[in-house]
């Protein structure tokens, strides 16, 4: 009986250890996940801009007539 109850101690031990970890991986790519959407969103900005631009300077380029 107490040798029953010591190996049910160790394995929720080990569950609850395992829990924690995995707690903690996950709230760790969690934060992960939040920052390279963030950066995402500023490289799609930046990518934005760079095609408004370099539409307007393709606007000012004289046609070639073949």
């Amino acid at each position: 009986m107490i040798a029953d109850l010591t190996s049910l101690e160790q394995k929720l031990d080990q569950f609850m250890l395992n829990y924690q970890t995995l707690r903690s991986e996950n709230q760790e790519l969690r934060t992960r996940v939040a920052a390279l959407e963030s950066d995402k969103r500023r490289l799609e900005d930046t990518l934005d801009t760079a095609r408004v631009r370099l539409e307007a300077l393709m606007s000012r380029l004289p046609v070639q007539a073949e």
